[in-house]
């Protein structure tokens, strides 16, 4: 074990820490804080520590094989159950989770096979470009909900209305053509910044999905041995 190694361990620690502070009145009880700002501050520094462990692993020169099977599976479970508690606390649709979820459980399947046939896929940009999306609309959401409740009426049911139709939405607009802005037009305005975010995410989440499938197939055509037949005929031709 070394310092980039706990770092990541602290991250996974920090899991039943959020589910726990906004699940239950335990931030209050315990701490004398809101659960949301437990969580936001806890998520936050859990975000942090995903670039720091990384980037002191390296320059340290501690890359190790635990660091590496540990850093993805914090990172992964960080996310979802933040994803997770969302839903319960209808601030994120439950089929955009479960689609973001479902891809990690795809892609981490996916490089499991692709590992025994030879063929390592690498990050790709819009994964990281998912990954930040994620952050951006977890924190973006937690905050629109800091109060205890979700600051526009419709969004989050099965069908909701489209965001302009939103009565909330509505009035935090006209209030800021207006330049007289209240408290709770802001956490309107942050619910939208974390929708759109999570938007983004599931979009990147599905394009870059298929951009390691289609890595991984070109790969395991180009490393594929050419069979007898096959060598046979390219000879007589």
């Amino acid at each position: 074990m070394n310092l980039p190694n706990y770092i990541t361990l602290g991250r996974i620690v920090v899991v039943p820490l959020l589910v726990v502070v906004l699940l239950t009145p335990a931030g209050e009880t315990w701490f004398g804080f809101s659960g949301y700002a437990l969580a936001i501050v806890s998520f936050l520094i859990a975000a942090l520590t995903d670039i720091v462990d990384g980037q002191l692993a390296r320059r340290r020169n501690q890359v190790s094989t635990l660091g590496k099977f540990l850093d993805p599976i914090a990172d992964k479970l960080l996310i979802s159950a933040a994803l997770i508690v969302l839903v319960e606390k209808h601030l994120a649709p439950s089929w955009a989770v479960c689609v973001i979820i479902g891809r990690e459980f795809i892609i981490t399947g996916l490089r499991s096979v692709a590992a025994s046939e030879g063929v390592v896929i690498q990050a790709q940009s819009l994964g990281k470009l998912k990954m930040w999306a994620q952050c951006v609309a977890i924190v973006a959401l937690l905050i629109a909900a800091a109060n205890g409740s979700v600051p526009v009426s419709n969004f989050g049911l099965d069908y909701p209305a489209f965001f302009w139709r939103v009565a909330e939405v509505q009035t935090a607009f006209a209030n800021l053509s207006s330049f007289s802005l209240t408290s709770n037009d802001w956490k309107v305005f942050g619910y939208l910044v974390g929708r759109g975010a999570l938007w983004v995410a599931v979009i990147t989440a599905i394009w870059s999905m298929y951009g390691y499938f289609s890595y991984f197939i070109r790969e395991r055509k180009r490393t594929a041995p050419i069979d007898d037949k096959t060598l046979a005929s390219d000879l007589e031709n």
